[in-house]
């Protein structure tokens, strides 16, 4: 298989997401991203890398997110 023109994620790249604002009045696909995205509750941090489906999923709802960069 022919992997080596796939852009390879960096491992040491990583996003903490932070929901700040509630679910309710979301669409239910809005609510399931989040929910995708490991958030339950507000002010519940989650850990990802920094890859381009991750990007996708925070660009849906960036109005009830919190994205910065983990060391």
């Amino acid at each position: 298989m022919a992997s080596w023109w796939r852009r390879r994620s960096v491992p040491d790249k990583k996003l903490r997401v932070t929901l700040i604002r509630s679910l309710i009045g979301l669409s239910p696909k809005q609510e399931a991203t989040v929910r995708a995205l490991g958030l339950r509750r507000i002010r519940q941090s989650a850990s990802h890398e920094d890859s381009v489906s991750v990007r996708g999923m925070i660009a849906k709802v960036p109005h009830v997110l919190k994205v910065t960069r983990e060391a």
